[in-house]
């Protein structure tokens, strides 16, 4: 039997409030957020992993701060172009003028990334930081749920259960795994069962 083609449609994450999942990986951050403006420094830096919520906190931050404040995702990918940097700096600079807050996201902590501009680099790390580490097995079970229910797939009794044990304990694997059954359920015209999962965990460099 031919396999279906697979179209690619955009995934709808909801980063609603009831949506978010508090956990002890990311309890210290989502403190920061509730404590906000309560803050020591007009900044805060959030770091973590591809996936592991940053956007999520960022938004709810946005939410509660409105739209006097500022929120930067992912902002790392600037580093190393100098227009960029010196756009970001100004930023701060007017958050300072305004007496203003900036929130900021990025992979790694300050520490690792490579800035060309001193100032700009020496107001960065003066902020406070925070991590988001990686899930525990509770959390990886809830953060599946919710891949799989923002795609609209639905999974049967068991495929959760199944997938937790076997997987890299982090949100990019957990990401990519439901990426491809997704791919492969509407390729194959199949359900999400444990078989079609067992398959796809063994395929090599899925990871």
């Amino acid at each position: 039997m031919r396999k279906q083609i697979p179209l690619s449609f955009p995934v709808s994450e909801s980063y609603r409030a009831d949506d978010f999942m508090p956990a002890e990986c990311n309890a210290e951050a989502l403190q920061w957020i509730e404590r906000f403006p309560d803050w020591p420094y007009p900044a805060l830096i959030i770091h973590g992993e591809k996936g592991c919520g940053k956007t999520h906190l960022l938004s709810l931050w946005r939410e509660k701060a409105g739209d006097a404040h500022i929120a930067i995702d992912d902002v790392d990918r600037y580093f190393g172009d100098i227009k960029a940097e010196e756009e970001l700096f100004h930023q701060f600079n007017l958050a300072k003028e305004n007496l203003t807050y900036i929130i900021l996201s990025m992979s790694n902590n300050i520490g690792s990334q490579s800035i060309l501009l001193p100032d700009l680099a020496s107001r960065l790390r003066a902020a406070p930081q925070v991590e988001i580490r990686a899930p525990d097995d509770d959390v990886l079970q809830a953060v599946l749920v919710k891949m799989f229910h923002d795609r609209q797939l639905k999974v049967e009794p068991g495929v959760i259960s199944y997938i937790v044990p076997r997987i890299e304990r982090s949100f990019a694997a957990a990401r990519a795994l439901v990426a491809r059954i997704d791919e492969s359920s509407l390729a194959e015209k199949r359900s999400v069962t444990v078989p079609l999962v067992r398959n796809i965990i063994a395929e090599p460099e899925l990871f």
